[in-house]
């Protein structure tokens, strides 16, 4: 199997979540500290610590440490990425 599709299917492993949904969508509005995203999500430390490792795998979000604290934020051209090789993915290859 080609290494490139086990590093794509990371992109769809991280959008199969409805937890992994909600924090994009929080993050849609700028970077977030952990604890805000704790805040306002209904999970746990450890719960978010192991959506956030999938997010990050997948090339969607990036994280900083800041003190004790991470702070996440949507990669700029991870969703360009993730859309480009849906599309490559869809699209029917020209009769040969």
């Amino acid at each position: 199997m080609d290494p490139a599709y086990r590093v794509q299917a990371r992109i769809f492993k991280a959008l199969s979540d409805p937890n992994r949904l909600a924090i994009l969508e929080l993050l849609r509005s700028g970077e977030q500290c952990a604890c805000v995203l704790l805040e306002q999500l209904s999970l746990t430390q450890s719960g978010l610590s192991y959506h956030m490792k999938i997010l990050c795998a997948s090339g969607l979000v990036d994280s900083r440490q800041e003190g004790k604290w991470t702070h996440y934020r949507l990669n700029p051209t991870g969703g360009e990425r993730a859309i480009d090789f849906l599309r490559q993915l869809t699209t029917p290859l020209p009769p040969s």
